[in-house]
């Protein structure tokens, strides 16, 4: 099977409304600031009617990466469930748009699209109140496995563990791209994910996994520890590679043999962090299917990561293959 696409990738489909708040906003309406919470389609509703004018656009974690590998010239594909409604076509059509394949079959009947309702305060933290909708009825039938053999690294999405039927479709998927030799990269997704699922999510890890994505939190929770360097070392015998972002203080990435700190990539405001990790993992993942060096990747990650938390939305808003031909990357 050819090299179709540089990353294939499976995640939640959700259409993201991100708005300004304040943290007065916030303790009004019972958010915790900085956290992701899983809300009815009541509550929904209800919260949307609230916020302040805002951004919509199509989002879902693994889709912004999937923006992001196009952004710096990459070849995506995407995989995920969105309804037969107004928001799974305008969520279809951006994907298209870019450049993605993404070809899943709607779903007629159940709930609708799922939608994320991000506030963001003005230290740029950013709380995600979620409707995941049609998004969890993704199952292993879903997973087109003329993709996944086609593709150098397929990508997993952590927010979907939470589901039974996606837990399959990951599966289905690692032993579809192992048999055809390849790379399997998961990404933990937020605290949350990682203390209901920390278990299930080891045993994957140790057994499927080739390259992990966490932020410094995430890598705390899954090692149940304090200390950094204790969890960053326990990775080295569970996964081929990781890497690790730490805001502010960068990266940190490391294999069996290997241990490398990347600077974080300046920026002179930050205006809303949703997004950072998405960004950081096409980077990453893009440089790595090109073939690049270890260090060249978290550069690109960086980069990536840099420019998208300098404005709202979880997409890039200029050229990423372009921003980084300007820096020399």
């Amino acid at each position: 099977m050819p090299d179709l696409y540089d990353v294939a990738a499976i995640g939640n489909a959700i259409v993201d409304v991100i708005a300004p708040a304040t943290d007065e906003f916030l303790a009004a309406n019972g958010l915790d600031k900085g956290a992701m919470m899983l809300v009815d389609p009541a509550q929904s509703a209800a919260l949307y009617a609230k916020m302040a004018a805002g951004v919509e656009a199509s989002g879902g974690s693994a889709a912004n990466t999937i923006a992001g590998v196009a952004s710096f010239g990459g070849k995506g594909a995407y995989m995920g469930k969105v309804a037969d409604d107004k928001l799974g076509e305008i969520f279809a059509h951006d994907m298209r748009a870019i450049g993605a394949r993404f070809e899943n079959t709607p779903l007629v009947g159940g709930p609708g699209t799922a939608i994320s309702m991000i506030n963001v305060t003005p230290d740029a933290q950013r709380t995600m109140c979620t409707f995941l909708g049609a998004s969890v009825e993704f199952s292993d039938a879903d997973v087109d496995p003329e993709v996944v053999e086609a593709a150098t690294i397929v990508y997993l999405e952590g927010y979907l563990f939470d589901a039974e039927a996606a837990r399959r479709a990951f599966a289905k998927a690692a032993g579809l791209a192992h048999g055809a030799g390849r790379m399997i990269a998961l990404t933990l997704s937020d605290g949350f994910v990682v203390e209901r699922h920390r278990a299930g999510l080891m045993g994957f890890i140790e057994n499927q996994v080739d390259l992990l994505f966490a932020n410094e939190n995430e890598i705390l929770a899954l090692f149940q520890t304090d200390n950094f360097d204790e969890a960053v070392e326990g990775l080295r015998t569970r996964v081929k590679l990781a890497a690790v972002t730490r805001s502010a203080a960068g990266s940190v990435i490391v294999s069996a043999g290997e241990r490398l700190t990347v600077k974080a990539e300046p920026v002179e405001k930050v205006v809303d962090t949703t997004g950072a990790g998405d960004q950081y993992a096409a980077g990453f993942m893009f440089g790595l299917s090109r073939g690049r060096s270890l260090h060249q990747c978290g550069q690109l990650a960086s980069l990536a990561a840099a420019e998208v938390i300098s404005h709202y939305g979880p997409r890039p808003q200029v050229s990423l293959k372009e921003l980084a031909a300007s820096k020399g990357y």
